[in-house]
């Protein structure tokens, strides 16, 4: 009998010292509010997005972004973009990422200036250049507004970027794919751009060196805006 209250008494003194239980369902919203109230950068915050979506700056190693419709160094002056975030679907992240591993393994890396776009703001530049060679209509949409579609080009391990005879964005035959009148460079630049994103499921259009999507599916149009920090 006595050794029965000696284990109860020593039973009961544990327990206070522990403190009550915690759920899993507790421990899991604690640490979300903990992850919540870390510092206000865009890394912090890859948990804020949709489903499906993907920050590549987060997710692929290495990679450059310079969003430019986030500056005032884009082809209409303006900011179209709160902040500067490259967002993709995640399929067409992941076709991304295998790019840059290619790259990296000869000391090259991608530079992206324009990934997922809003449906508004593709409204808004075709609001400022109607024209379906360069932007496409709101009503029918781009592969950026589907976010499957990406704007970029190759640096060196210095940062700088590969000749691509034309800068980005730029609105001229020159930037055309089936334009030949450059160093052979610049041309041969431009086809191993275009072999490397062929070789992961990307097409590219014709008038434009920078521009590929990934044409695996179709997602639907979005609206979604992303969070700025």
């Amino acid at each position: 009998m006595r050794l029965s209250l000696v284990l109860v008494f020593c039973s009961l003194w544990v327990s206070c010292q522990q403190g009550p239980a915690t759920s899993e369902t507790e421990t899991t919203d604690t640490a979300e509010v903990v992850q919540e109230a870390k510092p206000d950068t865009i890394t912090d915050a890859p948990d804020r997005l949709p489903e499906d979506w993907i920050d590549i700056g987060v997710y692929i190693p290495n990679v450059e972004v310079d969003i430019r419709y986030a500056t005032t160094d884009n082809f209409v002056g303006e900011v179209m973009y709160e902040c500067a975030r490259c967002l993709l679907r995640e399929h067409a992240a992941t076709a991304l990422l295998a790019v840059q591993d290619e790259l990296q393994k000869q000391g090259l890396h991608l530079k992206l200036f324009d990934c997922y776009r809003p449906l508004p703001v593709q409204r808004r530049l075709w609001e400022k250049v109607p024209d379906i060679n360069y932007v496409a209509r709101p009503d029918k949409g781009s592969m950026h507004n589907r976010g499957i579609a990406v704007d970029l080009t190759i640096v060196d391990d210095q940062g700088m970027e590969l000749e691509m005879g034309t800068e980005y964005d730029y609105f001229g035959p020159e930037a055309h794919h089936t334009y030949t009148d450059l160093a052979e460079e610049v041309l041969e630049n431009r086809q191993f751009l275009k072999a490397i994103m062929e070789s992961h499921g990307f097409q590219g259009i014709r008038t434009e060196w920078w521009h590929y999507s990934l044409k695996e599916s179709l997602p639907e149009l979005s609206e979604y805006e992303w969070p700025c920090p």
